[in-house]
């Protein structure tokens, strides 16, 4: 079922994790130290809109490595309802998608629930101090990329790096709901 992300409060602070990656680490919010800015996103594997928002993740990874931008994604969907989303094919799903960025197992579904995250995709941008900068969509238009009149994401990611104020409209995030578990 398709739903929205909730409102979060702009300015509120990320909230730490520690959690297994596919590259066979665990990261923390504390990994992410260096970074100027970090985006998180709640994902999966199933999710036709989370699997048309990960080629444009991707993509953006890519461009704002440079800029000092950290990527990661946090996978919490209930693997017993959804065994496409176990943590062996979030592995499988790394080289065959070209991740370039941390993506990380929430078995216990506590992060997701502490950021307030509900659908796959739900994107949070945090600024250097980790608060909260950005939480919406990727762009207008997730089924059609050829018709994307505005990439809400990119145009977050170049102001949070300018210093400027927060996007004044963020459209929330559409997706499939979280998984949660014994729901």
């Amino acid at each position: 079922m398709a739903v929205e992300s909730q409102k979060v409060t702009l300015g509120t602070p990320a909230f730490d994790f520690n959690l297994p990656s596919t590259d066979g680490k665990t990261y923390s919010l504390g990994s992410f130290a260096d970074a100027k800015t970090l985006v998180v996103a709640f994902t999966c594997n199933h999710c036709p809109y989370a699997q048309a928002a990960w080629p444009l993740l991707i993509s953006l990874a890519a461009e704002f490595k440079n800029q000092g931008v950290a990527f990661v994604g946090i996978n919490p969907n209930d693997e017993i309802t959804y065994p496409e989303d176990s943590f062996e094919n979030m592995k499988e799903r790394v080289p065959q998608w070209g991740i370039n960025f941390p993506y990380l197992r929430d078995e216990s579904q506590e992060v997701a629930r502490a950021y307030g995250a509900v659908c796959t995709p739900d994107i949070y941008v945090y600024d250097a101090n980790r608060r909260l900068y950005y939480h919406g969509r990727i762009n207008d238009n997730w089924q059609n990329p050829q018709k994307v009149e505005k990439e809400e994401l990119k145009e977050a990611l170049e102001g949070v790096l300018a210093k400027n104020l927060p996007p004044p409209v963020q459209h929330p995030s559409l997706g499939c709901s979280i998984k949660w578990k014994n729901a």
